[in-house]
């Protein structure tokens, strides 16, 4: 178990008009004063907030990137269909070669999708493949609903972000209200008395 945040420290033979005064070890560190003992206490919830802030900033980051990797691999697949014969019925019929169809095999792989390429040919350094009309649409109709499905969790990741965002705002701003309160108090506290 931590340590406590804010440890109240009883000042030995220090008191104002019978009330005993105190000052604070907070988060470790000795002789602060009330107002940042205030300060850190109230600032806590934003830091807090600001954590899963920073989480769900990744997790839309990521969902993103993978929106754009899927877009590529639909654009490869429709540049291959357009080299396609169009006057033809025939579902195996073939693409031409293409370096960019390669490339999106390996995007659906890491998105855990299959795309199946007919033949496989290094030229000049450069991998490429050809896909038949049946296998190009059949991943393409899988790419199609993960996307949406990816947009569906994005939009709704970006709400709670969203949220979390305005969160945190609200308790920067309330921590600045305590502590600017706590310094007013103590302000005229010592006008009082002088």
């Amino acid at each position: 178990m931590s340590d406590p945040l804010i440890i109240p420290n009883e000042i030995a033979g220090g008191s104002v008009y019978g009330v005993a005064q105190f000052e604070y070890t907070v988060a470790g560190a000795p002789r602060k004063d009330y107002s940042a003992a205030l300060a850190v206490a109230s600032l806590q919830e934003s830091v807090s907030i600001e954590h899963a802030a920073s989480a769900y900033t990744e997790v839309v980051r990521q969902r993103e990137r993978k929106i754009e990797d899927l877009g590529e691999v639909l654009a490869a697949l429709a540049e291959s269909i357009a080299t396609m014969d169009p006057k033809s019925n025939d579902t195996s019929k073939m693409s031409d070669w293409s370096a960019r169809l390669y490339t999106a095999r390996d995007l659906c792989s890491k998105y855990g999708l299959t795309l199946t390429l007919s033949a496989i040919r290094l030229e000049n350094g450069t991998w490429q493949g050809k896909i038949t009309y049946r296998d190009a649409t059949k991943v393409q109709n899988d790419v199609q609903y993960a996307m949406d499905t990816e947009d569906n969790n994005l939009q709704q990741d970006m709400v709670s972000l969203q949220s979390y965002i305005s969160k945190r705002d609200n308790a920067y701003s309330t921590a600045a209200k305590l502590v600017k309160k706590a310094d007013g108090t103590a302000s005229g506290i010592i006008r009082n008395i002088t």
